[in-house]
């Protein structure tokens, strides 16, 4: 048997029928309900005037209020915003000074709660919050930092975009590529990379945006594909705080220059275009000199890595009472023959090692 609850309409016209029958007095009814009998005398009073219908509950909101805003005001800027989709309050208030005087014209704050009541108001789209991680922003010694992006496409003679990849020291300025391509992928930019690293050798911390393929802002510690083989080959993957290219101003002035010796104009296809982008490497390398290099070329201050690049990766041994999985091409690891857990698909491929910690906690390596 399921026990019914009784919503408070259905007590109000229970009190009314209980009364209505005369058996019992006002104190018997208000013990009975639990109520008072200012409460029971009110029911009964509105009962008697409208019926039934007078039990239904009541809006308490004041019917005038002495600092409303003038309904007037309210249709115009109601028609103001209908006749200006994309502006805001502040700019809907300005106007209000054209028809209505000062007194009349309600805050900024008050304007914008009008809107936001008839459904004329678009949420904006909360940026997640990432934990900065504090890149060396002035390293001491060449090969400490490395820094890379993708400078901004722009349209070649034949109507295809070109997307240059640039890779730079940060403490030399030394450009070590500038390579053209069709799309800002995981492959192309590893092939790149790795032909950097067998010429020049490896850093210690490559300096990233959070775009992709360098990051993610909903990838754990913003990692993806990249950073993961980054930190395979002994090479710590840092990132600039979202919205903030100036902790990157180095490579953002080079891309400056970089566009307007390539990018206007662009060559006919990606063929020219790369010849282009060779062309401005060996003169900001070895003939345009750096104010910031005491009038020096890069050429001139750049020292080769001492850490060269390892061809293979040594597989990772995990400890005998760890458990052992592989992260599929989904991003997830199979646990118990029959669960699936997401981790990030940045691991696909990998092995990962989970150690028990206790109480159904695992500890992921």
């Amino acid at each position: 048997m399921v026990w019914k609850a009784k919503t408070k309409m259905e007590q109000k016209v229970e009190f009314i029928h209980e009364w209505l029958t005369g058996k019992y007095t006002i104190t018997e009814l208000c013990r009975s309900f639990n109520i008072s009998r200012p409460t029971a005398y009110k029911l009964i009073s509105r009962y008697e005037k409208m019926g039934l219908s007078g039990l239904i509950e009541q809006k308490r909101a004041p019917i005038n209020h002495p600092n409303r805003t003038n309904q007037k005001v309210e249709n115009s800027i109601l028609k103001l915003k209908n006749k200006h989709m994309l502006w805001g309050a502040k700019k809907i208030r300005i106007l209000l000074f054209k028809e209505y005087a000062k007194e009349l014209i309600p805050s900024v704050v008050t304007v914008h709660n009008i809107l936001s009541k008839n459904g004329l108001v678009k949420p904006q789209k909360r940026s997640r919050r990432v934990k900065p991680v504090f890149p060396i922003f002035d390293p001491k010694k060449c090969n400490e930092v490395w820094s890379a992006d993708y400078k901004g496409k722009f349209l070649m003679g034949n109507k295809i975009y070109c997307h240059p990849l640039t890779i730079a020291d940060s403490k030399s300025r030394f450009l070590f590529t500038a390579k053209g391509h069709y799309k800002e992928n995981f492959i192309s930019v590893k092939q790149e990379f790795t032909k950097v690293f067998r010429k020049y050798g490896i850093p210690k911390q490559i300096h990233t945006d959070n775009g992709s393929p360098f990051g993610s802002v909903a990838a754990i510690q913003r990692y993806t594909r990249l950073s993961y083989w980054f930190i395979e080959l002994g090479i710590d993957p840092v990132y600039s705080d979202p919205a903030r290219p100036d902790q990157n101003g180095r490579h953002e002035r080079m891309h400056r220059d970089l566009k307007a010796a390539c990018a206007k104009p662009s060559a006919f296809d990606l063929k020219a275009q790369q010849r282009s982008l060779n062309r401005f490497v060996k003169e900001y390398n070895h003939i345009r000199p750096h104010e910031s290099l005491g009038m020096k070329t890069p050429a001139d201050c750049h020292d080769f890595s001492n850490r060269p690049y390892p061809e293979k990766i040594p597989k990772y041994d995990y400890h005998s009472t760890m458990k052992v999985m592989k992260v599929c091409q989904n991003g997830a690891m199979r646990w118990k023959s029959y669960y699936w857990v997401y981790l990030t698909s940045g691991l696909k491929g990998k092995y990962v090692g989970a150690q028990d910690q206790g109480n159904g906690i695992w500890r992921v390596f």
